[in-house]
């Protein structure tokens, strides 16, 4: 695979998640876990390759077994580990969560100087993020140097292409600095073209929870598409020209925590396809809602045939 050969590559983290076996109790009563592949990028890779589309990430692990077992994973879900190398005395970052359906899910981060925030510029494969038909990235990764500047350096490297995706997924405890994260998220949205992210992360660049006064002011920012989750509200996708309201897809809620990775990859998938953004957001919308009907996330990410078949049934 070349660069030009890549249709999504992703950037930011990749470690392992540790979901309880057992539904509806604490970690304290948990009795098993299953191992699975995590971080959303990575989840997003591996959701994008379900769909046939080739797909590569960006990353970095600690030089450890769990570092081995997200080449493993990557490689088994067919997306392409090339660009992700260990960091010496940086620990495999590793997540556990409650799965208390149909709401509460709530998430547990293991990252103590995380190798994924150690990504340098000076490493980056500029033609590769150049060439790429979707560069998808995490507002996560300007969290802290140097993956700041990284990020930065890939904007500059891919030149605002179009399908440039700033994946919004706010989450303060990740930061060293929260009071930091609007600024440098508005730098960034100068430098995508796509912006994603529920009512809570818009609200972080815009100050605004109003999902049509968000998504205008992100296309104010510079973004061409902007697209707005709101839960059971359903799913608003604004441009210059449409304003477009998808609604939910109900399903029996098992872990909610992998259905915006699915969302993504499925998202990237129906504009590499080219079509209208209703029908974009409606097979995004049901990828995600399969993938919170099941327990896990990267081994959850359903077939683009799984995702048809829930719409026509």
């Amino acid at each position: 695979m070349t660069g030009s050969t890549i249709d999504v590559l992703t950037m930011g983290r990749a470690g392992v998640d540790i979901y309880p076996l057992q539904v509806g109790v604490t970690l304290r009563e948990v009795e098993t876990f299953g191992k699975y592949l995590g971080g959303s990028p990575a989840n997003v890779a591996v959701a994008a390759a379900k769909h046939g589309r080739s797909a590569a990430l960006i990353s970095r692990t600690g030089a450890d077994s769990f570092g081995a077992f997200v080449h493993d994973a990557l490689r088994e879900y067919h997306v392409d580990d090339r660009f992700v190398t260990p960091v010496e005395g940086r620990q495999t970052p590793v997540t556990f969560c409650e799965i208390r359906p149909p709401e509460d899910f709530p998430i547990f981060f293991y990252r103590h100087d995380p190798p994924d925030l150690a990504i340098f510029p000076d490493e980056l494969d500029g033609a590769a993020i150049a060439e790429a038909q979707v560069f998808w990235a995490t507002v996560t990764g300007l969290s802290q140097e140097p993956s700041r500047a990284a990020h930065f350096a890939a904007w500059q490297a891919r030149g605002r292409r179009p399908l440039t995706i700033l994946d919004l997924d706010w989450r303060p405890v990740l930061w060293p600095d929260p009071a930091e994260a609007p600024d440098l998220v508005r730098r960034a949205l100068a430098h995508v073209t796509v912006a994603v992210g529920n009512i809570d992360e818009v609200e972080v660049p815009t100050e605004a929870r109003d999902p049509h006064v968000a998504a205008k002011a992100l296309l104010d920012m510079g973004v061409e598409i902007a697209v707005v989750k709101q839960g059971s509200k359903g799913v608003l996708g604004m441009t210059a020209t449409e304003t477009v309201t998808v609604p939910p897809v109900h399903v029996d809620v098992v872990n909610g925590i992998g259905a915006g990775d699915a969302f993504g990859g499925a998202l990237c998938h129906g504009l590499l396809s080219g079509w209208p953004l209703e029908r974009t957001l409606r097979f995004a919308n049901a990828a995600g809602a399969i993938v919170a009907g099941r327990l896990a996330c990267a081994p959850a990410m359903p077939t683009s045939a799984e995702v048809e078949g829930l719409l026509d049934g």
